[in-house]
């Protein structure tokens, strides 16, 4: 992942610890679809993302969320390099198998950073 879309990852991270932190999970969980967007190619980077998405499900008591999230992020793990449904927002309300859009914005973050 180069600095520039790490950048933009990291931030996302930090707008969903935020609202976390306000109790506002559903923007919270906003926060982190956006960053799994953008770290789907990044092994590592894709499974925290998970994990993180797992540690909000476990807190909001959403047993479909945080069963989900375990075996999203071995999936994570497994697949990243081979194949990934771009712009899944990884949660488990959404199957794991479906490409959707990615917002505009993102589009554009990850245009630039696979240019370089």
């Amino acid at each position: 992942m180069n600095s520039e879309l790490k950048k933009y990852y990291r931030d996302e991270l930090s707008a969903a610890a935020n609202f976390e932190a306000l109790c506002d999970y559903s923007t919270a969980f906003k926060h982190l679809e956006r960053a799994h967007i953008l770290s789907q190619r990044f092994t590592l980077a894709h499974a925290a993302t998970h994990l993180r998405m797992l540690r909000l499900g476990w807190r909001t008591r959403d047993i479909r969320e945080t069963v989900g999230q375990i075996t999203r992020t071995v999936a994570a793990l497994l697949f990243s390099k081979i194949w990934v449904p771009v712009g899944n927002t990884g949660r488990a309300n959404v199957s794991a198998l479906k490409p959707m859009p990615i917002p505009e914005d993102l589009a554009d973050v990850l245009k630039k950073a696979n240019s370089r």
